[in-house]
This record gives C-alpha cells, structure tokens and sequence, in this order.
C-alpha cells in the first residue's frame, strides 16, 4: 500500500500525544486537572440545544453544502452587529462543520501543486494551518513570529509574497493570546492585495477578550471584502466545540469556489444544527457571560504566574494562557507527574520553544486548585 509521503512528513497532531498520556493516567485512576485542549466544560446556554431539539426532524435527509438561508442570514447579522459591515447572506457566507475542517480544507480550493504555490502561516500556531496547506500541494512558508507573537507583513519577504496564493493569520492568537492591532491587520491586507494573495483570518477567538473588542480583516477589507475570508465559530464563543458549527465570511469569488470544494466532498452541517447555530449567533448576551467566566480563571492563573516570577506574554484574549518556562518540555511532563496537564509550547512549532500553554478550560475553583501544584513544582524546579 502507498501512503502519502506528506502524513508522514507532517507526523501525528502533536495534542494527540498529550492527551494518549493524560487518558493513560485517568485510566489508572489519577486524578487530573486538564489545560491542555481548548474545550471548555461550561454547560451550553440552554437555548442553543433546545434550537436543536426542536429541528430534528421526522425524516432525515442530507443538508446542502451552501447551507440554510436562515443560517446565513443569522451570521450576517452577527457580522453587521459584531464588526459594522453588512455581507450579502446568499454569496459572501458559508457554514462550515466546524472551523477546523474549513481551515485545514481551504489550500485544496486555492493551491496548484505544478505552481509550487505558497502558503503563509505564523508559528508558533494553530498545526492545522501547516497540515492542509501541505497535503494541498502547496510550499509551506511558515513565519516564526517574535517576542509578540504577532503576524506581520515585513515578516515575510517580497520573494514569498510574490508566489503565495494564500496567508494565514490569526487574532486573538493561538497560542499565545495575543491581539493583532488594527494597524498591523491592514498592513498584512494592503500586501495580500497588492500581491493578489487571499488572506485567510482565522478569527474563533474574536468574542473573547477582556478589553476592546479585537479588530477583524472584515472591518478592514475593501468594501467588497475583495481577498479575504474570515474564519468564525461557536465553539468558544457559545460553548458548542461538540456541535462543529463555524463559518466562512468573505470575498464573494472565494465563496464560491469554497462552497464548490464543499459540494466535491459533501461537507455539510446537519441542518438541526445549523438552526442550534441559529439561535447562537442571534444572541450575543450568553457571550458577555462566557468572557466574564474566562477573564476570571485568567485572572488566577495569571496573578500565580506572576507572583512566581513567570513572565505571562499575550494572553490578553482568546482561551489560553502563554507562560515563559526554562524549559518547555520539562516543565510540562513535570506537572503532568503531578496531575496538571499543560502543553509545551514546541507543540505548535518552532518558536513555541521555552512556553507551555493553558486552556482556560478548568473550573475557577478547579484553577485555583492547580495553583497550589503549580506554585509546588515550580518553584522547586
């Protein structure tokens, strides 16, 4: 049998590896206190599987890959409120199952493998970037970003731009929390335009922050939202990881040629979920109280750090904590001996090196719990 040279290249997830370690461990009966994934245990708003309930049907039949139109025009009217631009429900919006698939699926729409095509994207980040670009045939550019962990367009020399079909960026970013400026994201989108390269926003986090609002590409790009698409989801905003429910919001051509790959591959939310998304994206009140319950276990956390003589970067926004470690690897097998699983910051890619990251998924009391393990090891290392 011949396999794909790229999966072996790309080598296994690297959370897949935390967590095989941390099931061993529960199997065994440890007790642990889990900030390795990003997935949040706060009960889903009840209204939201109560949409759902409601929409399951009698008879099941497939969902069309362009989606409801009440779904559609239910994340319109989130991006009119939410970044003050109107998008057209039928050519600028698409659902997606989830904002994973939609990311690591994109560079198949867009890459020519015989061009030798580019793909920017930052690391340390999110691997998926990476993972789809490189099994879409695409060169790989990725940018190793500095002490800010912000994604620049001088990062990336006019030699790259010139053959890049797509860019990746990512605010508020994962890992590390940080928050592009609006500057910085209309720098990085009068470069993409000028070198006809569609900058892909991987924006999943824009609901979470503790101070003003983080800016998106959609309030920066041209008035036809011409080369970009913004990346958006439920799954932090309203607690809903387990319904994969996100969206594509963008430049009307790129829509089009997204929802084409879409119907090749039959990628499609239930429609009895996308009304559940419905009811989400109508309501933006369950989401004040969501930010209030992350600024809190942040807070914690971040106030151990630092009385601990941790340098905490970022993590102003978003669902993590980004702390600086001597030694990244270390430091987390170290906790996770002491059942508090954390991930090393190597796991996103060169420049995670010297970091470990925290989901902010644990309960308030949960965090204060890790606290007294994590001022423990720490301070003995």
């Amino acid at each position: 049998m011949r396999i794909n040279p790229v999966l072996k290249k790309i080598g296994t997830y690297p959370m897949a590896v935390i967590q095989d370690r941390a099931r061993a461990m529960r199997e065994a009966g440890v007790a642990l206190i889990d900030f390795s994934i990003g997935d949040p245990r706060e009960p889903t708003p009840p209204f939201i599987p109560q949409a759902l309930r409601d929409a399951v049907p009698e008879i099941s039949q497939y969902p069309t890959s362009r989606g409801l139109q009440v779904l559609r025009e239910a994340i319109a009217g989130y991006v009119l409120r939410r970044f003050g631009r109107e998008v057209d429900p039928d050519t600028q919006v698409l659902p997606t199952t989830g904002s994973k698939e939609a990311i690591f699926s994109t560079p198949f729409a867009f890459v020519d493998s015989r061009r030798e095509d580019v793909v920017i994207w930052p690391t340390p980040g999110y691997p998926v970037y990476g993972r789809g670009a490189l099994l879409a045939g695409a060169s790989g550019h990725p940018v190793r970003l500095g002490e800010d962990f912000i994604l620049r367009a001088s990062d990336v020399p006019d030699q790259v731009w010139a053959r890049a079909v797509l860019a990746w960026t990512n605010s508020p970013h994962n890992p590390a929390g940080s928050v592009m400026a609006r500057s910085d994201i209309e720098s990085l989108y009068q470069k993409c335009q000028e070198f006809g390269v569609l900058l892909c926003a991987d924006e999943c986090y824009v609901d979470l922050y503790e101070d003003d609002p983080p800016a998106s590409v959609l309030e920066v790009a041209d008035s036809d939202l011409s080369g970009v698409v913004s990346f958006l989801s439920l799954s932090k905003r309203s607690g809903m990881t387990g319904y994969r429910s996100a969206a594509m919001v963008g430049d009307a051509r790129a829509i089009r040629a997204l929802a084409s790959l879409r119907t090749s591959t039959g990628t499609a939310p239930p429609e009895f979920t996308q009304m559940a998304a419905v009811a989400a994206w109508s309501d933006d009140d369950h989401v004040v109280e969501r930010r209030q319950i992350f600024s809190e276990k942040r807070a914690i956390l971040r106030k151990a750090f630092g009385a601990m003589g941790y340098r905490t970067v970022g993590s102003t926004a978003g669902l993590y904590l980004w702390v600086e470690v001597e030694d990244d690897i270390e430091t987390a097998t170290h906790l996770l001996e002491r059942g508090v699983v954390v991930s090393a910051g190597r796991a996103f890619g060169p420049g995670g090196e010297g970091y470990i990251r925290l989901a902010l998924v644990p309960s308030p009391e949960e965090c204060k719990q890790a606290v007294e393990v994590l001022e423990e090891c720490l301070t003995r290392m």
